[in-house]
């Protein structure tokens, strides 16, 4: 990737972590953010800004609102995941309702596979 394209989502990804979600913001202040181990907020990987990432366990966090769900977003989040997978990092991804409804069970999920992936 070249410097520009670079600068461009670095720029990105710091608007975006100004103007997290709600459900960002939830995730972020009540769990990951003092979680054991570190996560970043809006990190770019290759041509792709995902939502939460941990370096150590190369686990990329994604939430969705419910755009996620048309067909024409659904076929763009499964190819934007196969490349992020192409880099060795595995893609969980919540709803936002599973955020508002689910918060421990999503926050429990992320930490089994964060330490499934280090103990590797």
């Amino acid at each position: 990737m070249d410097n520009g394209k670079m600068n461009k989502l670095t720029k990105q990804a710091r608007r975006l972590r100004k103007e997290s979600t709600p459900w960002e913001n939830k995730l972020w202040y009540e769990f990951l953010r003092t979680y054991e181990i570190p996560f970043h907020r809006q990190k770019v990987i290759d041509n792709y800004i995902v939502d939460f990432y941990c370096r150590k366990a190369k686990l990329a966090i994604e939430l969705d609102g419910s755009d996620h769900y048309f067909y024409s977003k659904s076929k763009a989040d499964t190819k934007r995941t196969e490349r992020i997978s192409e880099f060795g990092i595995e893609v969980m991804r919540f709803s936002n309702l599973d955020i508002d409804k689910n918060f421990y069970e999503v926050c429990s999920a992320i930490d089994n596979e964060v330490k499934k992936r280090i103990v590797k």
